[in-house]
């Protein structure tokens, strides 16, 4: 029942829904106060608003947000509030006394405050909101961006000022109690006076010295930046928040470029999701802007999306522009018709071009180009099962099977994702084994997010996991090296510790100007970041006995560390299919639509080398089998034949594949360019030649005088 009204609530937590509902019931119990009249009871009652209140907005509780779409919010309760202790005051019949109308005169003066206080507010926020936000971008030097005003002034500005009233009201609830008026005027006067205070503490932030430059200033300096740093080639990204592991997983490659790279973002959502990278980042939020920035040495531009904001890049001709998407799969999003404005489509490998040839959506032949996934360079090659290294089964072998299905989409196509019809069944088969096999359950982020369906199945699945490992850790089948463990965990709190304090605290607190201007990475320490987070993912996998079944959620480890750590795979259509195919493993996808084994591999060329799963998981044997066995794995050579077809080959690398890809598109905007240039300058010189012929003398095509006027 308390799952139910969380859920109906839309609340985080149990505690979460007690305060709305103490703040909620709240509110009646102050009329009823007031009206019978008592203080200590009306008393009691202000304070659990006020600390239900205060709770809520802690939390960022969606039921707040909620209560402001329906004209109960933050001011509006503390109104009313306030409005009910002068009721109290006229119920204890003190309508004729000073505190009256002192009171009164507080509310009143109090929520003339708050006009000014609220416009400052905004106004120092609308001025340091810059028109671009950088990373690694040398502003500093070029323009003068000033400190935001302590934090404690900006933060939750409106709930602190309007919490001022408790000194106010603290003191008249104590007046009425002991009828004295004066405590009363001394809570007044300090909510008067500090709440004044506050106001002029924000004014010397929206004169002078302490506000940014104007957007004018700021776009000439960052033109400026480039003229000197003379890009060559962007990689550009437009989404949601939620979409940022799709220029993320880019990131290591702009870094790797031979040409000076440069990130264009634009949302500011994306750039507060942005992986640290070492590549200068600018996030142009407005399209005039964009478009008035000088781009003149960008050659090539990469584009992760089609998404509609592209056309303010595209529409530059002086560069060539590429679609290199953020995954390779048979969903048709990988063959989207938008793909044809690019001068050029990059794939991994022929699947890729082949894909475009069926789908027929436009896109011609000659300017797809094989570049290889130069991301997919961290996956590690299957070496076999390994022999007892670190605790396990009796016979010192325990397969790692990583189930990792994806979301269920935006429509209910039942294709779709294996965790409503599949997911359980194979989980059963897995954590029922015998021979026995580990499971790592690693979800896709999204799931759940659309399906009530879905997110239902997710939690039975992992509490299939979570229940499967508890029996496994009771079993004296399974030894633990209790010693390695703990030196493995003393290791990740020592890393932990470390990253976090390269990390600082400071970022947190810095506005969209001052992360601008200060936020140029330290090349030094992140290569440091990097070697921990290897040294963590090392330690994280030795820090539990290599049987233990694992529920995996959140960024770390990321999906291809447990790609290394697995023996095989079971998922379904998508590109984590196709990147697993990189380690060469044998890997499992589920036909959850009943296609048939025959026509889901017509259909989708990934699944070409996998054992397809039905529903029920009954073909798992064969997959468990490959690993255990694998000189009697039929699909083997499928797998290479099939790793080529889709990723390339492994010769030469994949990054030295996307730079030669680069080299050459730019050469061909060089190319371009030159020409064009050629052509006005012809042009320009015919027309000066026109200009200064003779008057009453036409010059023909050929150059010779035809005869106008002459007899």
């Amino acid at each position: 029942m308390i799952s139910t009204a969380i859920r109906v609530a839309r609340v985080g937590s149990a505690a979460e829904l007690a305060a709305a509902v103490l703040m909620v019931a709240g509110f009646p119990a102050l009329m009823l106060a007031a009206l019978v009249p008592s203080v200590p009871a009306f008393a009691a009652a202000a304070a659990v608003t006020y600390l239900a209140d205060h709770y809520l907005h802690r939390k960022g509780s969606y039921l707040i947000n909620r209560l402001g779409k329906v004209r109960a919010g933050l001011s509006i309760r503390f109104l009313i509030r306030q409005l009910l202790l002068v009721l109290l005051l006229a119920r204890l019949s003190l309508a004729d006394n000073l505190i009256y109308y002192g009171a009164i005169a507080c509310f009143i003066a109090f929520y003339g405050l708050q006009a000014p206080h609220g416009a400052l507010v905004q106004l120092i926020r609308n001025r340091r909101r810059m028109p671009v936000a950088t990373r690694n971008v040398d502003l500093k030097s070029r323009i003068r961006i000033p400190d935001a005003p302590p934090r404690r002034l900006l933060h939750r500005s409106a709930e602190k000022m309007l919490h001022l009233d408790l000194f106010a009201v603290v003191g008249i609830l104590l007046a009425a109690q002991v009828k004295s008026a004066v405590i009363g005027f001394v809570g007044i006067g300090v909510t008067v006076a500090v709440a004044t205070l506050y106001v002029l503490a924000l004014m010397p932030y929206v004169r002078g010295r302490k506000v940014p430059p104007n957007a004018e200033r700021v776009l000439a300096a960052v033109d400026d930046w480039l003229g000197e740093y003379k890009p060559e080639t962007v990689l550009y990204f437009s989404g949601s928040k939620d979409s940022a592991y799709q220029v993320n997983m880019w990131l290591d490659t702009m870094e790797n470029l031979d040409s000076k790279p440069l990130i264009i973002l634009r949302e500011r959502a994306i750039l507060n999701n942005l992986a640290p990278t070492t590549v200068p980042v600018i996030c142009v939020p407005g399209g005039v802007h964009l478009m008035n920035m000088d781009l003149s040495t960008v050659r090539v531009a990469l584009y992760a999306a089609n998404v509609g904001k592209n056309i303010h890049l595209l529409r530059v001709p002086t560069m060539k522009h590429v679609f290199i998407g953020h995954g390779d799969s048979d969903k048709l999003a990988s063959v989207n018709p938008f793909s044809k404005v690019y001068d050029e489509v990059w794939t991994a490998g022929r699947a890729g071009r082949d894909r475009y040839a069926i789908a027929d959506v436009g896109v011609r032949d000659d300017d797809i180009v094989e570049v290889g996934r130069p991301q997919l360079a961290p996956i590690q090659t299957w070496q076999g099962v390994p022999e007892g290294p670190r605790g396990g089964a009796a016979d010192g072998r325990c397969p790692t099977v990583l189930y990792a299905p994806t979301w269920e989409g935006w429509d209910d196509n039942p294709g779709n994702t294996s965790i409503l019809l599949a997911g359980e069944n194979i989980v059963r088969r897995l954590i029922t084994a015998d021979p026995p096999v580990r499971v790592l359950y690693k979800p896709h982020p999204f799931t759940g997010t659309r399906s009530k369906e879905a997110k239902a199945a997710h939690q039975r699945i992992t509490a299939l996991v979570q229940k499967a490992a508890a029996e496994r850790a009771a079993d004296s089948r399974f030894v633990t090296d209790s010693a390695a463990q703990a030196q493995a965990k003393a290791e990740l709190a020592r890393i932990e510790a470390r990253i976090a304090q390269l990390a600082g605290t400071g970022d947190k607190g810095r506005d969209e100007a001052e992360a601008t201007r200060d936020g140029q990475v330290d090349v030094a320490r992140h290569e440091e970041v990097a070697r921990l987070r290897a040294e963590w993912n090392d330690a994280y996998w030795r820090s539990f006995p290599i049987w233990e079944h694992r529920v995996i959620t959140g960024s770390e480890p990321r999906l291809y560390d447990c790609f290394n750590v697995s023996d095989a795979m079971v998922s379904d259509i998508s590109s984590v299919v196709s990147d697993f195919i990189a380690s060469g493993k044998p890997y499992a996808v589920t036909d959850s639509a009943e296609l048939g084994a025959e026509e889901f591999k017509r259909n989708n060329t990934a699944v070409r080398a996998a054992v397809i799963l039905s529903n029920s998981a009954a073909e798992l044997g064969e997959l468990l089998g490959a690993v255990r066995d694998p000189a009697a794995d039929p699909l083997a050579e499928d797998r290479k034949e099939l790793k080529q077809y889709l990723l390339g080959p492994d010769e030469p690398a994949s990054i030295d594949q996307f730079n030669t890809a680069v080299a050459n598109l730019a050469i061909k905007a060089e190319t371009r360019n030159v020409g064009q240039e050629s052509r006005i300058a012809a042009a320009t010189a015919d027309a000066e030649k026109l200009a200064n012929a003779v008057p009453g003398q036409r010059v023909s095509s050929a150059g010779d005088t035809d005869g106008v006027g002459t007899g």
